[in-house]
């Protein structure tokens, strides 16, 4: 039995299960698509923590978990008579069709930068009125600032260089501190805040670096050290000098890093 093979009946078992648990499953009957939006975040976010830490064990489940998801969407609106899952399965065949001409046309392509602006332009030709439509509204913001360089870069709205886009974050900084002369307006410290978290997410993606990966790697990194902090202080922390703790986090660093 080859791969392909392997694949359709292990695809299909689960298939076959989904509906045995939505027929039978009093907790799976129940389910609608807005019960289930939130489990799916959560689920969504079980991947992302997995591909951060590159376990391939906990990526594997959770690429699982969100497959069964997807297979309760289709199954629901099947019901309602809204489409099959067949039907989603071909228009996702057909887009990728489609937007690959390179793959499965004459087109010719230099690199995966030419490929990713003509997939753009493929968009608008479909009808999508505009390049930043196809970014969700709830996507957290600094992947959403991530996304909408990367997109407004694929119709030459870019700087050319990353010493660019430094002199930028430069500017950034001056105008958030000559708004802290003016504490009174929170509103507007808050937005030249803002565009300094902006500016750095673009000179990050210039650099190879994705903010929200990077911060969140920090935020392990400081839950690691502020709970070694935790495990070693001999008296409650509120009791500690603030040197007694960076002793303790410097320890930390010396341990985990």
């Amino acid at each position: 039995m080859n791969d392909g093979q392997i694949t359709a009946d292990a695809f299909l078992r689960l298939v076959g299960i989904m509906n045995e648990l939505r027929e039978k499953c009093p907790w799976d009957k129940k389910q609608t698509l807005l019960t289930l939006r939130n489990l799916t975040i959560e689920e969504t976010y079980e991947l992302a923590d997995a591909l951060l830490q590159q376990d391939f064990k906990a990526i594997k489940e959770e690429i699982g978990d969100l497959m069964l998801h997807i297979l309760f969407y289709a199954r629901i609106a099947a019901e309602q008579n809204a489409f099959t899952l067949a039907e989603a399965i071909h228009l996702e065949c057909d887009k990728l069709v489609h937007r690959h001409p390179h793959v499965y046309g004459d087109t010719k392509v230099r690199d995966d930068e030419e490929v990713k602006q003509n997939w753009e332009q493929l968009k608008l030709k479909e009808g999508k009125k505009s390049i930043l439509g196809g970014v969700p509204l709830g996507l957290p913001a600094m992947v959403k600032a991530y996304r909408m360089q990367e997109k407004t870069k694929q119709v030459g709205f870019e700087w050319e260089h990353a010493s660019q886009v430094w002199d930028k974050v430069e500017e950034e900084i001056n105008e958030l501190q000559e708004s802290l002369q003016n504490p009174e307006d929170k509103a507007h410290i808050e937005e030249e805040f803002g565009d300094l978290l902006f500016a750095l997410v673009n000179y990050g993606r210039f650099i190879g670096v994705e903010a929200e990966s990077a911060l969140e790697r920090v935020n392990k990194k400081f839950k690691s050290r502020f709970e070694y902090i935790e495990k070693m202080a001999e008296k409650p922390l509120v009791d500690l000098s603030l040197d007694e703790m960076n002793t303790l986090w410097d320890q930390a660093k010396l341990n985990k890093d």
